[in-house]
């Protein structure tokens, strides 16, 4: 029996982790540990406090300066326990498009890694998928930056934000059935930005009223 366990304990140490290949490196899937888990459930926001209090400063989270090493450093160490930390997921999407740099100084993964192991693990959450369009729409990705938004707006139906983006995108892509669609959509929720429509105005697309 003792040979047996002692066998099993070689066999897990030595087991593969299964990683997706993003970018062309590895990027390993996210293992709960305490603190840490989904930046949306209550239960495990409980240990929340400690990393933020630590790691995620305002200083971080503005980008100013590190808490315990490089900027990247204290942010990837709050999406390693948080990986769907939506303000996280929005600090280290700055500051690669601030640097020209997708895996910032410090971090332990690139951007878009950051991003899998948030989607792996919570693929339902749509803000997630919001934040990640809006970063790869900035590097000039639209058709995936399409597929993310649609996503959101697929997941949270009543968020007139998600189909405001969602039309901008649609419009961008000259797909003006959609764009108006979305639109209509936003606007009738009461979306308070007329950006989208006056775009639509501008390209001889909208048919709603003033």
């Amino acid at each position: 029996m003792k040979t047996a366990i002692i066998w099993l304990v070689t066999l897990l140490a030595t087991a593969p982790v299964y990683c997706a290949t993003i970018g062309g490196e590895a990027c390993a899937p996210y293992v709960k540990h305490n603190p840490g888990g989904d930046y949306t459930n209550a239960d495990d926001r409980e240990g929340l406090a400690v990393v933020e209090q630590f790691h995620f400063t305002p200083n971080v989270e503005g980008l100013l300066r590190g808490a315990t090493g490089p900027l990247g450093a204290d942010i990837s160490y709050t999406l390693e326990h948080f990986p769907n930390h939506h303000r996280a997921l929005a600090a280290i999407t700055k500051l690669a498009l601030r640097d020209k740099n997708r895996k910032p100084h410090g971090a332990r993964y690139t951007v878009d890694c950051f991003y899998d192991r948030a989607l792996r693990y919570t693929p339902k959450d749509a803000r997630v998928r919001a934040l990640y369009g809006s970063y790869l729409l900035a590097l000039g990705r639209t058709d995936e930056a399409l597929e993310q938004v649609e996503q959101a707006a697929v997941l949270e139906p009543d968020n007139p934000a998600s189909h405001y983006n969602l039309g901008l995108l649609y419009l961008r892509k000259k797909e003006y059935d959609k764009a108006r669609a979305s639109a209509e959509k936003a606007y009738g929720m009461g979306f308070p930005m007329d950006g989208l429509k006056n775009k639509l105005i501008a390209a001889g697309q909208w048919r709603g009223g003033q």
